[in-house]
């Protein structure tokens, strides 16, 4: 099987789902620059993430650069996997905590946004963007071999 960043056999409405999680990750990390209390490095300081001065930011901009390449469609399936460690690492950080102290459905509950993020990463990095993507307009070679 070959990797392509377009992957014609998908259909157009992938899009859905590559705008629902670009839209979450996208807008996530801005609020982590407009309410950096609650959101940025307040809440990095909070669970325990060292560096948070670093990393608050750094996770931040990831959100807001492959977010946005996603709500796009371009390079949908490499800018899926930093999402994909982002949302997994936020899992792990904060999710394990609530299981312990609280319970499978406590935890489950305030999962539930995170898993969609992280089963939409995996989906688009498996199908890639679809046919309503600058990724189809870029490597699409089947279409660029039929105009020539």
């Amino acid at each position: 099987m070959k990797f392509e960043l377009y992957n014609k056999k998908v259909p157009a409405s992938i899009i859905l789902i590559r705008l629902i999680v670009g839209m979450v990750f996208f807008i996530e990390g801005i609020q982590k620059f407009l309410f950096p209390d609650a959101l940025g490095v307040g809440r990095f300081i909070k669970i325990g993430i060292p560096a948070p001065e670093f990393f608050a930011p750094f996770v931040g901009v990831v959100e807001i650069v492959f977010g946005f390449l996603l709500l796009i469609g371009l390079f949908t399936r490499i800018a899926s996997i930093p999402l994909i460690i982002d949302i997994s690492v936020a899992i792990i950080s904060t999710k394990i905590a609530i299981l312990i102290r609280s319970g499978f459905w406590a935890m489950a509950h305030e999962t539930r946004v995170d898993f969609s993020m992280l089963l939409g990463g995996i989906f688009l990095l498996i199908n890639g963007a679809g046919k309503y993507s600058l990724d189809k307009i870029f490597f699409d070679t089947e279409s660029k071999k039929e105009m020539s």
